[in-house]
């Protein structure tokens, strides 16, 4: 079979959701990569009074295309800003545009949705479902289409324990949930969306499990591939270790949790926190459309489906997040961070909640009465509340553990060069997470925070204050209590001094036994 960037080589390619997380390392990779790809068509909305052809101008100018710039200073030239909006009809495509990508494309990644999980009923329909079918609509008049790939969830199915590689059929028929969409109020479909979305967590999951079926039943006689990555986190390799450009998911909960903010969280040590690296699912996404692609002609036209994840052949446990993390931003901290970097896991509520007040509402109340005293708007009761919103939305996944077979990924693995299992590396067995989960958060410091690491030693000198202040509120609270209830009391006196006499035994006990080894 031809290689993957000699299949690229002459294609025209469409991608949407580009300006996202994913859709970026997509585009970088895609363009560095397969560097002869004739063109790169990329659907963008207006945004803030931006248009389209700006905000990709924009967008290229980042580091994370500084790789690219270096090895190809044009490449820009081959990126295609058209305008649209995946929320509108016919995605809000011109007439022109609609023809030109019709005559041209040979390759679609669908990778635009909405991501957040608390997303209305309506506008995760609209996005994550509706959007997909025009597209597929619009690929059906696609004269020299040969690849269809949309870009799913490896939770799209998260109410199954055992997770295969195939698309499920959905709890409701996705047409009469479109329709009836269409003429409910708001408030009726808030009312009726926990029982649709059943034993889901939300939206999100239920809508892209829609989408995946949308995708198998109208897809006709395309060559489609449903790519199904769990927990997206930094950059693994490409460009550079630890590339993350966002708060989402885990990385707004590593920051929180390195600035000292974050101090309890719910969550079970032994769950699989099935992170996967960005660039892993885009070498994976590139090279299922390349296999597709050679093999359009010979194998039979049935969808594809990729399980994109890292918890059946290279296990990593949150406990081990937690410990790598704190490990991570003690060595190296984030700058004027609000306490020394601790986080507790627990699955009981009740512990929770008690830590809750104890390490987070209570501390948040007094630092906010400071900011008022010296003249200062209060903020840490609001980070707070922001906080525990999006813990809230990460309890499920925090919680659970899932088997998702790989059979499909493994077998693709299997059918690339050697060389192009080095350009093109997925391989998850060979991810060593302590040096990842390092390179993850020094990321989220150099270009999620934009902190130099120039600044680290005034960083540590700010981290060692706050060790010193814990340190001296710790003993004024021994005093303090030694003053309000045991020097008061003649019991608790004398249960003091029992504890104290019985330290000091233990002590002349170690000191005789070392001496008599002397």
């Amino acid at each position: 079979m031809v290689s993957i960037p000699k299949y690229y080589e002459g294609k025209n390619v469409l991608i949407t959701g580009a300006t996202g997380f994913m859709g970026k390392v997509l585009l970088e990779k895609l363009l560095r990569s397969c560097p002869a790809v004739n063109a790169v068509y990329v659907l963008v909305r207006q945004k803030a009074g931006q248009a389209p052809k700006a905000r990709i101008d924009d967008m290229v100018n980042c580091k994370l295309f500084d790789r690219l710039r270096d090895e190809q200073p044009n490449f820009a030239d081959k990126v295609i800003a058209v305008s649209s909006d995946l929320t509108q009809s016919e995605l809000d495509l011109s007439k022109e545009d609609q023809e030109k990508l019709a005559d041209c494309i040979h390759i679609v990644f669908h990778c635009a949705a909405t991501v957040r999980f608390n997303e209305p009923l309506k506008d995760a329909v609209q996005l994550n479902v509706l959007a997909t079918q025009q597209l597929i609509a619009l690929a059906h008049r696609m004269k020299q289409l040969e690849v269809f790939i949309h870009v799913s969830t490896a939770y799209a199915n998260c109410n199954r324990k055992l997770i295969e590689e195939v698309v499920y059929p959905p709890p409701v028929d996705y047409k009469k949930l479109i329709d009836s969409l269409e003429w409910m109020d708001d408030k009726l479909i808030n009312e009726i969306t926990p029982k649709l979305i059943g034993d889901r967590p939300n939206t999100y999951t239920y809508t892209k499990a829609l989408a995946e079926y949308v995708v198998q039943q109208e897809c006709g006689n395309l060559n489609v591939a449903i790519i199904r990555p769990s927990i997206v986190g930094a950059s693994w390799m490409e460009p550079f270790p630890g590339w993350i450009d966002n708060f989402n998911g885990p990385s707004g909960i590593f920051i929180a949790a390195g600035k000292g903010i974050l101090r309890t969280m719910r969550a079970s040590n032994s769950a699989v926190a099935d992170l996967v690296p960005v660039d892993v699912v885009i070498n994976t996404t590139l090279a299922a459309a390349w296999y597709s692609g050679v093999h359009r002609y010979t194998r039979p036209r049935s969808v594809l489906v990729y399980n994109c994840t890292t918890g059946g052949v290279n296990p990593f446990h949150w406990g081990e997040v937690e410990y790598h993390v704190i490990s991570t931003f003690k060595r190296n901290p984030l700058e004027q961070a609000f306490r020394r970097p601790n986080v507790n896991l627990t699955s009981s509520h009740l512990i929770y909640q008690y830590w809750i007040a104890v390490s987070h509402k209570a501390p948040a109340f007094l630092y906010d009465i400071y900011l008022r005293i010296t003249g200062r708007t209060p903020r840490m009761m609001k980070t707070i509340t922001r906080l525990h919103k999006a813990m809230m939305l990460l309890e499920y996944f925090t919680s659970h553990s899932w088997v998702w077979s790989t059979d499909n990924t493994n077998m693709l693995l299997n059918q690339l060069t050697p060389e192009d299992k080095k350009v093109f590396n997925f391989d998850v067995r060979q991810l060593h997470w302590a040096e990842y989960m390092e390179n993850y958060c020094m990321g989220t410091k150099k270009y999620v925070l934009n902190e130099e690491l120039s600044g680290l030693p005034a960083a540590r000198k700010h981290l060692n204050k706050l060790r010193n202040i814990r340190y001296a509120f710790n003993t004024i609270l021994v005093v303090l209590i030694w003053r309000v209830f045991i020097a008061r009391s003649q019991m608790a006196r004398n249960i003091w001094y029992f504890v104290v006499s019985l330290c000091f035994k233990f002590l002349s006990y170690f000191r005789a036994s070392s001496t008599m080894r002397y």
